[in-house]
């Protein structure tokens, strides 16, 4: 598909999508022109823009791998964005056969690409439901299914709850998907920082407010008070370029210095 040729029922091509401008950081092509115009805009004020998305995208990576490899074989992923390779499935699976993921996104551009990608695949199911409304996730046939929440389970949250504004309770919507993880389950989370260059911040919102790919930039603080309930493993907090769980860790894009637009990330542990 080029430049997304063939639209699926829903999608104004004047209105950009997280999804797609994410897409093009990482280099992809399943993108429109606005969605281009956005991240563009965004790369003029602060380049390193495409290195902090596949620096998110490692840390997703990075983090599933090491989570499949203590045993967890549940992985629920929320706000999957256009597949990239590897994708969640393809890396969990190697340390594992019988991993069950299940991948959610309120993007009907992301859904048509699942239908494809997850098309009679035993052990994976997508969803297209809107993350704001958390038991239609949880009580969906999707998910029930395939993920036994009295088990260890993985609920991804990277690069989406800033795309939830404050009065829809980003704090409460983490909370009812804990409030289901049995012991022995994690969050692995990423967000933009309010800390981000201004300029970069502003040059963002001018072009994305109103829209589904408008961002809340929250503080440091206010990130690391989503994480309630849970236990911080290896580094904590930090900025997603700098998440590490040990020296083996495959390399990370290399950014210099401090990037503009920043990003912290941390995975956590339902406490006990």
């Amino acid at each position: 598909m080029t430049d997304l040729e063939r639209l699926p029922p829903g999608v104004d091509p004047t209105v950009p999508s997280s999804a797609r401008v994410y897409d093009y950081l990482l280099g992809g092509k399943d993108n429109l022109a606005v969605d281009r115009e956005v991240a563009d805009k965004l790369l003029a004020v602060a380049p390193d823009t495409r290195l902090v998305a596949r620096a998110s995208r490692h840390f997703q990576i990075e983090a599933v791998r090491h989570l499949a490899e203590q045993g967890v074989r549940q992985f629920l992923d929320l706000g999957t964005g256009i597949p990239t390779s590897p994708s969640i499935h393809e890396t969990v699976r190697q340390v594992h056969p019988g991993c069950r993921v299940v991948y959610v996104d309120n993007d009907p551009v992301v859904g048509l690409h699942a239908q494809v990608l997850l098309a009679d695949a035993p052990g994976l199911a997508a969803l297209q439901a809107d993350l704001r409304r958390p038991a239609d996730i949880l009580d969906s046939p999707e998910v029930t299914e395939l993920i036994d929440f009295d088990r260890p389970v993985c609920v991804l949250m990277v690069g989406v709850l800033h795309y939830v504004m404050d009065d829809e309770d980003p704090a409460g919507i983490v909370a009812a998907f804990r409030d289901r993880m049995a012991p022995g389950s994690h969050l692995v989370l990423s967000h933009a920082l309010a800390e981000s260059d201004a300029q970069a911040v502003g040059r963002l919102r001018a072009s994305t407010d109103g829209t589904s790919a408008q961002a809340g930039f929250r503080t440091r603080e206010e990130v690391l008070s989503l994480f309630e309930g849970f236990e911080l493993i290896g580094p904590g907090l930090v900025p997603v370029h700098e998440w590490r769980l040990g020296p083996d860790d495959q390399e990370v894009p290399l950014i210099d210095g401090v990037p503009r637009l920043l990003f912290a990330a941390g995975v956590g542990r339902v406490k006990a």
